[in-house]
């Protein structure tokens, strides 16, 4: 008796058969979603990638041509709060509701993430007062790897294969920058300052993490929901709690009283040292609201991807239009990051299909 043929195995659609599949997703999630939410989603997107490197690059900008003091960076990274205020306001009056009720929890909560994100910005002035915008934004990109950490801890996030890849290749990445260290070093800083630039740049990106999942905390446990409205108000709270913080800050300092000083000895003169400053609070706050429209639209986890896919945009826009140096380690980092935000962006799509 002549044994049974096995089955042959369906044979693995070519290459042409994946992209026709791939385009029919496409064409159906296209077709999901009426043509204002994708415009509206588009210009989120543009904004995150377009107006937070550009604010990281102004600031390079004021510490290169005379800038010195920490507290006034920070402090411009949050004067623009009013620009998103404007926008809550007739947003109550188009979709017709009230603002959340402020509970002693919530507005503990807002405090606290105000204060937070006074200290990460602080933080991160210190970073481009020391290093370079381009290693300054490699070394940023860390963010990604705490905020999955810390929204595993503290929000029950998940985290599959591709993401623990992730974390190990952008860790590697930050290694690589860290044993090439100096070597990229202005002259007039000190190999002190070098070493404290880079250490304040990882806290600040390690901040910057506990900030975000703390942030979604706030919608899963105190809120309970997520609209516009909610994110756009989370905003606006966060925003004028760190100003306050921070205008504390510059106060003690004597920040205020420096500005004028620094507007006469800073190259291309007072008009140009004004004009770095007001666009920083501008394209800051631009970079806000590209993200709270990805939040609402889209998702955490893409807001999350795209916070930390802007820090290598930073390096390639530090390296062509400030001329920072571009040496092997650096290009290899930033190669290693990008394929470290690869798989964890493959990672967070396989966990939103399960």
């Amino acid at each position: 008796m002549e044994a049974a043929e096995e089955p042959t195995p369906a044979p693995s659609d070519s290459l042409s058969g994946q992209i026709s599949k791939f385009v029919v997703m496409l064409t159906a999630t296209y077709h999901s979603k009426p043509i204002p939410y994708w415009i509206l989603l588009v210009l989120g997107i543009i904004a995150m990638l377009v107006a937070f490197p550009a604010s990281s690059i102004l600031s390079r900008v004021y510490y290169a041509n005379g800038g010195q003091s920490k507290w006034i960076i920070s402090w411009v990274a949050v004067a623009g709060w009013p620009l998103v205020a404007l926008i809550l306001f007739p947003a109550y009056c188009i979709n017709k509701t009230l603002p959340t009720p402020l509970t002693l929890k919530l507005g503990l909560a807002y405090v606290v993430l105000g204060f937070l994100s006074a200290a990460d910005n602080l933080m991160y002035a210190y970073a481009y007062a020391y290093l370079p915008a381009s290693t300054a934004s490699l070394v940023a990109s860390s963010s990604l790897v705490f905020s999955a950490l810390f929204g595993y801890l503290l929000v029950k996030n998940k985290i599959n294969a591709a993401m623990i890849n992730a974390i190990f290749v952008i860790t590697a990445g930050l290694t690589i920058i860290a044993l090439d260290s100096g070597s990229d070093r202005y002259d007039n800083v000190s190999n002190k300052e070098y070493i404290m630039g880079f250490i304040w740049d990882v806290l600040g990106s390690a901040l910057h993490g506990l900030i975000f999942a703390l942030s979604e905390l706030v919608f899963v446990k105190l809120l309970g929901r997520r609209s516009f409205i909610v994110v756009l108000e989370q905003q606006v709270m966060v925003s004028l709690f760190a100003f306050l913080f921070t205008t504390i800050g510059v106060i003690v300092s004597g920040g205020f009283q420096g500005m004028a000083s620094e507007a006469t000895t800073f190259k291309g003169g007072r008009s140009a040292y004004y004009l770095v400053l007001i666009w920083s609070a501008i394209t800051f706050q631009m970079g806000v609201l590209g993200a709270t429209a990805v939040i609402f639209l889209a998702s955490t986890v893409l807001a999350g991807v795209l916070n930390a896919v802007r820090t290598p945009v930073t390096s390639i826009v530090a390296v062509i239009l400030l001329h920072d140096p571009m040496n092997g380690f650096k290009l290899l980092s930033l190669l290693i990051t990008f394929w470290g935000f690869g798989s964890y962006i493959y990672g967070s799509s396989m966990d939103e299909k399960s």
